[in-house]
């Protein structure tokens, strides 16, 4: 950069030059800094981190985890579409109900493979077996969805087993305040 001016210029005539590359310059430099901010946020939320980005923003910490064995796999086919479908047929099942929904559902992550349950309402669901029994009340309806109708047989199968199947790796239900109960699926 350079900055010219005559002795007999006054401060306002002063006139500051840039090489031509400089805004090509200043373009590299803003892009390698955006790559490697984005390649940090890559980093930062893949593995077990990912499953944590969660906390703070749809549920507390969580306060309590189990691991689930399911004894069926995840059925051929889904996807992270069909994951999508499943819990917008449970959502728009509950709203279909003459009160206001108890809970709301989210499935996350990048293939849709988290299942978030967050509660509406203060004191609905503020022990671990309320939590268990709202899970109980959501076999009937999972089993009935269309993505399980062509199955035959899901009497047996309980919400947990259901998740497995439709490609679910982890479900997370919270009271939206201090409780976060934690299931993974193997």
């Amino acid at each position: 950069m350079q900055v010219k001016c005559n002795s007999e210029c006054g401060v306002e005539q002063m006139k500051i030059s840039r090489p031509r590359h400089f805004k090509s310059q200043v373009i590299r430099l803003f892009s390698m800094l955006l790559l490697t901010f984005s390649l940090a946020a890559n980093s930062m939320f893949s593995g077990a981190d990912a499953s944590e980005r969660h906390i703070g923003y749809y549920y507390p910490e969580i306060t309590s985890e189990e691991s689930y064995q399911a004894p069926l796999p995840v059925l051929p086919g889904v996807s992270r579409l069909s994951r999508v479908g499943f819990v917008t047929e449970l959502d728009q099942r509950q709203k279909k109900k003459p009160y206001p929904p108890t809970h709301h559902m989210y499935a996350k992550g990048g293939n849709a493979e988290k299942l978030i349950i967050v509660s509406t309402e203060t004191g609905r669901y503020d022990t671990l077996f309320k939590m268990r029994g709202l899970l109980a009340s959501m076999t009937a309806d999972a089993r009935t969805s269309p993505l399980f109708q062509k199955l035959g047989h899901v009497e047996q199968l309980n919400f947990f087993d259901l998740l497995k199947m439709a490609g679910f790796s982890e479900l997370v239900v919270t009271n939206g305040h201090k409780l976060a109960h934690r299931v993974v699926f193997q």
